[in-house]
């Protein structure tokens, strides 16, 4: 009984409401996040910081996000990638044209940015829901990118419409390495993420998922839908719009409107399904696996070529990305809906008879 939950007694609503109500959760949680800061900067190389870790926590940033659109209000978007560049370009303007603006302000009035054209494209969820919805996210995808492409000033009068993102510096200090850049992006995405998580667990978040499971009964029950749909969409892209500002100046450095196209919405997407709808830990989860994954099976290639003795064609491993994520989709949807996160919880159960069998 690893994961043993008796005799933890909550004597006060405080207690109850916490974040982490069992002991368990909350040793594992600091554990993690100890060895996350104190130990992988130590042990890990820059290629693991720079190509893996950091994309990892801005992409788990960025379907958190999502999640709390999609996992807890219902509200289906395809239009993610849209607000990660609203928060992009906005950051970068505010650097550039702010003179002494903290980077952290930056980035905060960047998802705010983002927030409010969240609010805009998100009017027609008071009339509209589904795949409906979805398709008024999707206008807002392409009307973004047009927008950043169309208008110069947003780049700077750039004629390619590409921007290299300003130095991260704060308090005299610079991030410019790739063991500085993970250290900036794991606070941000720490600290958002603890936030969600307290967020889903109050009455904003419950009143979400009443939204979710049924609006109608939720507008009975005194519920404002266009006050909990709104702020549902404004705080989903104000997370996506600093993950979007995280990937310009933390990530990539040099970004473009088209790098913010419909394939990253759907990347994001599908970490939401596989990682597990309406589950923070599951944004994780799902972003670590979309993420491990090429690099598993571009590992996997020498070796099959290796033991069959073939030579696979050179565009065979990116398509084979494609098909393994789209029979992961179809596997997750079917086998378990609710992702990676549901089989954490499933081990979690087991742990708490362990060793018994029953």
């Amino acid at each position: 009984m690893l994961y043993r939950e008796a005799g933890q007694f909550k004597t006060s609503y405080a207690k109850d409401q916490q974040v982490f109500p069992i002991r368990q959760d909350r040793i594992g949680v600091a554990a993690v996040i100890a060895f996350a800061f104190l130990v992988v900067p130590l042990v890990a190389n820059q290629y693991w910081l720079s190509a893996i870790l950091t994309p990892f926590l801005i992409f788990a940033l960025a379907t958190i996000g999502l999640n709390i659109l999609t996992g807890y209000a219902g509200q289906l978007s395809l239009g993610t990638a849209a607000f990660m560049a609203v928060g992009a370009f906005a950051a970068y303007n505010f650097v550039l044209r702010v003179p002494g603006i903290p980077i952290l302000v930056a980035f905060v009035l960047a998802g705010v940015c983002a927030a409010l054209v969240g609010i805009v494209f998100g009017l027609p969820s008071l009339r509209i829901k589904g795949f409906y919805l979805a398709v008024a996210t999707l206008a807002a995808q392409f009307f973004v990118v047009w927008a950043l492409t169309k208008f110069s000033w947003f780049s700077n009068n750039s004629s390619s419409g590409v921007i290299s993102a300003q130095k991260i510096e704060i308090l005299g200090y610079t991030f410019d390495s790739p063991v500085s850049k993970y250290l900036f992006t794991l606070g941000i995405v720490v600290a958002l993420a603890l936030a969600a998580k307290n967020m889903v667990r109050s009455s904003v978040g419950r009143a979400w998922m009443a939204v979710r499971d049924m609006d109608v009964a939720a507008s009975v029950i005194g519920i404002r839908l266009m006050q909990t749909k709104l702020l549902a969409f404004a705080i989903s892209s104000f997370y996506c719009g600093v993950a979007g500002a995280l990937y310009a100046f933390a990530y990539l450095g040099t970004v473009e409107p088209e790098g913010f196209n419909l394939d990253l919405s759907f990347r994001v997407l599908f970490m939401v399904i596989i990682g597990g709808v309406g589950s923070i830990l599951g944004s994780f989860l799902g972003a670590a696996f979309i993420v491990l994954l090429p690099i598993f099976l571009n590992t996997l290639a020498p070796v099959i070529e290796h033991g069959l003795g073939i030579q696979m064609p050179p565009g065979l491993m990116s398509n084979l990305e494609l098909i393994v994520f789209g029979a992961l989709i179809i596997f997750f949807l079917v086998v378990e809906p609710h992702g990676l996160a549901r089989l954490w919880q499933i081990g979690k159960e087991k742990l708490r008879l362990w060793p018994f069998p029953h």
